[in-house]
């Protein structure tokens, strides 16, 4: 059983790809004995198998520029034929780490399965190294505004390549992130490097996943998260922590949003998802809000750790932007 708000949609994008395919070695030779003949196969198998399949297209996003953060990279999953979609795809990890499988590559080859060009950013994050050591407090280390840094450059070289509607989808910590990309648009976080991009940075459509929101309300915070992006000093600050507290900046011109989440959720508390939905609601944005009794947390587009109701999630998000996209006249 879930509830489902009513509302809205986003817009279609190009771009370029790959997808594996997959070759097998033939049987046992026939001068040699089947067990012995069955490793030599699987070897030649894995052997062909890795020369065989293209690399997905795996970019450094800061290459040639001011930034020097080498480990940000952004990577293709495209479908077969010319997409109808694009979405820069965001992993959680409480932004001390990133899910790279269940929120990332499983989310992209998902997405190109259903004809959706997919951009999956590892974006810098504190690490795992500073959620134990806190050297941070010494050193600067990754933080604000390291990652919608990260976030806004995928969209300016996405959008430079392709015409067609952009969108972001993140979870967890990753639902922050694309939700801020959709409320700071207008904030060129990339002036720093000495970047002026002369495309919007304004995603068309935002898909905050079982999103941390609120960095202020101490009754729904998540800590851990408030942590990793503010770093140990700046998260003392209570005006840092209140202009990143998603629920306090939606405006009338935020892109439509997809928000869902699950009342059961054990990391990140339900309440903050309800937080942004109220906000959205009130300064009149386009979103369609689902909440599930049941379905917990992470579970991502890995089918074995969803259930019965998280597993709608999917082909609910495919409907909503196959049959709302035409209202914002994409």
């Amino acid at each position: 059983m879930f509830m489902n708000k009513k509302i809205h949609t986003p817009k279609p994008c190009v771009a370029p790809l790959l997808v594996p395919p997959i070759g097998c070695a033939d049987g046992p030779l026939p001068f040699m004995k089947p067990r012995a003949a069955t490793g030599l196969g699987i070897c030649i198998f894995l052997f062909l198998w890795f020369f065989s399949v293209p690399a997905k297209a795996q970019e450094r996003i800061w290459e040639g520029t001011a930034c020097h953060a080498r480990g940000v990279t952004l990577t293709e999953y495209l479908p077969e034929g010319a997409p109808s979609y694009a979405v820069i795809v965001c992993p959680g990890g409480s932004y001390h780490w990133l899910d790279k499988e269940n929120e990332g590559a499983k989310v992209g080859q998902w997405l190109a399965s259903e004809g959706i060009a997919a951009y999956v950013l590892h974006y810098r994050t504190a690490g795992k190294f500073e959620f134990a050591a806190k050297y941070r407090a010494i050193l600067r280390g990754n933080c604000h505004p390291d990652m919608i840094c990260d976030l806004q450059r995928a969209i300016q070289l996405v959008r430079e390549r392709c015409p067609a509607p952009l969108g972001v989808m993140g979870f967890s910590a990753g639902g922050h992130l694309v939700m801020s990309a959709g409320e700071f648009f207008d904030t060129n976080f990339l002036s720093r490097y000495g970047i002026e991009p002369e495309v919007s940075l304004r995603p068309d459509f935002v898909a905050p996943i079982y999103p941390v929101v609120t960095l202020s309300d101490a009754r729904y915070v998540h800590k851990r998260s408030r942590l990793g992006l503010l770093g140990e000093w700046t998260v003392l600050r209570p005006e840092m922590r209140d202009s990143l507290s998603l629920e306090r900046h939606v405006r009338p011109d935020t892109p439509p949003v997809f928000l869902l989440n699950c009342v059961d959720d054990p990391i990140v508390k339900y309440q903050n998802s309800e937080l942004l939905d109220s906000a959205l609601t009130a300064a009149g944005v386009p979103h369609l809000y689902t909440q599930y009794a049941t379905g917990g947390h992470g579970f991502g587009a890995d089918a074995s750790r969803q259930n019965e109701e998280s597993s709608q999630w999917q082909p609910l998000f495919m409907d909503w932007l196959r049959n709302n996209v035409k209202e914002y006249g994409y």
